[in-house]
């Protein structure tokens, strides 16, 4: 199966608000590589996944406060 690279342009800014999104991010993407880039500009967010799952991680964010927007490749 291949894996998909999704990218997402959130709004979260600093290491914090990644430690506080952790767990539910672990959980929701069990077994899964994710990262943010906050030296982006556009707060980057990326996901390997070999299933859809963008509308979980967008509802996710947003339900803890930050934008997130899936960008197209």
């Amino acid at each position: 199966m291949m894996t998909d690279v999704l990218v997402f342009k959130t709004n979260v800014f600093n290491k914090n608000s990644v430690e506080s999104l952790k767990p539910f991010l672990d959980e929701l993407l069990v077994n899964l590589k994710w990262n943010f880039d906050l030296e982006d500009c556009d707060k980057i967010l990326r996901v390997e996944s070999e299933r859809s799952i963008s509308r979980k991680i967008v509802r996710l964010l947003k339900e803890k406060g930050f934008s997130c927007i899936e960008l197209k490749s």
